[in-house]
């Protein structure tokens, strides 16, 4: 209650506006992009909350160590030890065969400069779960951030990220010069 307390006082008083459809009904992987500022991270808590939606996040092992640990925990994050990343499918797996519904947020395009494509993270985990995508966006040009579509990726890579890139064409992120193209370097081989 309090959570979605504190998402109407920010929707009301922000300059950003929520356009959404509505949180998927069932355990989804949820792309956040463009992912271009930190600040994405506000506007993604925002999103969730006014929602209701339950959602978690990947992170670096390193943000979850020493007094920060119960925080992002507490905001939903999943620690990625980048030895055994294999071990995070293997935690979302057991989340969603407990019933829990939940979205799995990843930045697959990072906030660093110099990428050229998309990790493709996302792709495995949506794949090797049986969980769609949901696109999540943050539009600087409309100032406008909220949910696309939710869809189930076919395993056909290319027209999988074809429908992805479409619907993030026009979507420019907080820092639109740090944008990257919705690609994987997978396309042209086998992502799943």
């Amino acid at each position: 209650m309090l959570r979605r307390l504190l998402a109407r006082v920010y929707w009301a008083f922000s300059r950003w506006t929520l356009k959404t459809e509505p949180a998927p009904a069932r355990p989804t992987v949820l792309i956040g992009a463009p992912h271009t500022s930190n600040w994405d991270f506000v506007l993604m808590l925002a999103i969730a909350w006014r929602l209701g939606m339950n959602f978690h996040w990947l992170g670096k092992k390193s943000l979850f160590a020493g007094w920060t640990g119960p925080l992002m925990r507490m905001l939903g994050g999943i620690p990625v030890d980048r030895d055994d990343p294999s071990r995070v499918v293997d935690d979302v797996v057991d989340r969603a065969r407990a019933g829990a519904v939940f979205g799995l947020v990843v930045t697959p395009d990072g906030t660093r400069r110099g990428h050229t494509h998309w990790k493709s993270g996302f792709y495995r985990i949506a794949r090797e779960t049986g969980m769609p995508v949901t696109l999540g966006y943050v539009d600087r040009t409309t100032m406008t951030t909220g949910l696309g579509p939710t869809f189930e990726l076919t395993g056909d890579v290319v027209a999988d990220m074809d429908r992805i890139r479409a619907f993030y064409a026009d979507k420019a992120g907080l820092r639109p010069e740090h944008r990257v193209e919705p690609r994987l370097r997978e396309e042209g081989t086998t992502a799943s």
